[in-house]
């Protein structure tokens, strides 16, 4: 049926050039299908002019071209902007769009929820239902772009990071081919260091990473101690911070002008007190690294508040006294509830995790 049949924003340059083998026509189809597919945005099958009218009828009746419904935007009063897109009957997605004076950033989503429970994070307090496929992840760049207006020539959309709902890579599989198809030219042609995966700590797929996809990394560590990242950040408690900045210096060993963005969510009296950041510019001493503080951002039910702002510029003025480049991210689109931790989206839980988050915090305030 044609519902079930493949959707062939799965499939990255490489993955059409096999399926174009497949049906006996040359390789440089893929590339004519990129082109229409992300430089014009076309997902009718009978629009490919430069096909033979035999090869788009046999892809029309086997393959499809499908972006999620987009059910809701919201614009910030700040100019962020947030678009809930429908991935099935039961699940949507977030994703954020955030303009700044030289850039513009799409915060892109891997997974509907999370399974990783971060305590700090509303999208772990809802749960996980799925990943996302291949296409549902690209499609996110797909609708933001043609919403935006974004095109070769005109790239409203600079930088993309996976800092959406999901840890990206827990869901390697289709996030890989995903990243392929934001950096390839006839893509949405990214450079590759404006395309950015954020992880908090699954090491093994770090390293595998560094050998396939020549991207930035952002790792979300939220405190300098064990003890105490073992409650922000479970799966510290299987990756260790040692084991995972070692697993950083193998990704930035070869990386010439390269660092590793340290995210750290500052919580009022749980991470954000100078021996922290004293013994975080210790423990990255030996790491090219910029540091990104991130003020924590409530959500419904959270017992967490945001550290004020005299301990968030402590904490930066001890960082960059260390010789650290550290920066506080801007707060952006908390009034529509998309500013970073915030996001949820609708989906149906099917880990009965949320009920840990409150638990954990109730340890730590």
């Amino acid at each position: 049926m044609k519902n079930e049949a493949i959707n062939l924003l799965n499939l990255d340059r490489a993955g059409l050039e096999s399926l174009f083998l497949e049906l006996g026509e040359q390789r440089f189809r893929a590339a004519q299908a990129l082109k229409w597919i992300y430089g014009d945005f076309e997902l009718d099958f009978a629009a490919f002019n430069n096909f033979s009218l035999s090869l788009r009828e046999k892809l029309a009746a086997t393959y499809r071209l499908e972006v999620p419904e987009l059910l809701s935007e919201q614009i910030s009063i700040d100019g962020t902007k947030k678009w809930l897109l429908k991935v099935d009957e039961v699940n949507a997605v977030e994703t954020v769009f955030i303009p700044e004076k030289n850039r513009g950033t799409l915060c892109v989503s891997s997974q509907v929820g999370c399974t990783l429970n971060c305590t700090f994070c509303a999208t772990g307090a809802q749960g996980f239902n799925r990943h996302l496929t291949t296409a549902e992840i690209v499609a996110q760049v797909w609708v933001a772009a043609k919403h935006l207006g974004h095109t070769k020539n005109n790239r409203v959309i600079t930088n993309v990071v996976m800092m959406g709902m999901g840890e990206p890579l827990a869901n390697y599989s289709n996030v890989l081919p995903a990243l392929n198809i934001m950096r390839d030219d006839l893509g949405f042609g990214f450079a590759n260091r404006r395309v950015t995966v954020s992880t908090a700590g699954l090491v093994p797929k770090i390293l595998q990473l560094n050998e396939d996809a020549d991207v930035s990394l952002a790792i979300s560590l939220h405190s300098p101690f064990d003890e105490l990242r073992n409650k922000l950040v479970p799966l510290n408690k299987k990756y260790n911070i040692k084991t995972l900045l070692d697993s950083c210096k193998t990704f930035i060993k070869d990386k010439r002008k390269s660092r590793i963005t340290i995210e750290y969510t500052l919580i009022d009296g749980v991470n954000d007190q100078p021996e922290h950041a004293r013994a975080l510019c210790k423990l990255l001493s030996d790491l090219p690294s910029k540091i990104n503080l991130i003020p924590f951002n409530p959500f419904p039910g959270t017992l967490f508040k945001q550290s004020k702002p005299e301990a968030i510029e402590t904490f930066k003025r001890i960082c960059m006294k260390n010789g650290f480049i550290s920066t506080v991210r801007k707060t952006r689109g908390d009034d529509i509830d998309a500013a970073c931790g915030q996001l949820a989206g609708e989906f149906m839980d099917r880990t009965r995790r949320s009920t840990q988050v409150n638990k954990l915090q109730l340890e730590l305030v």
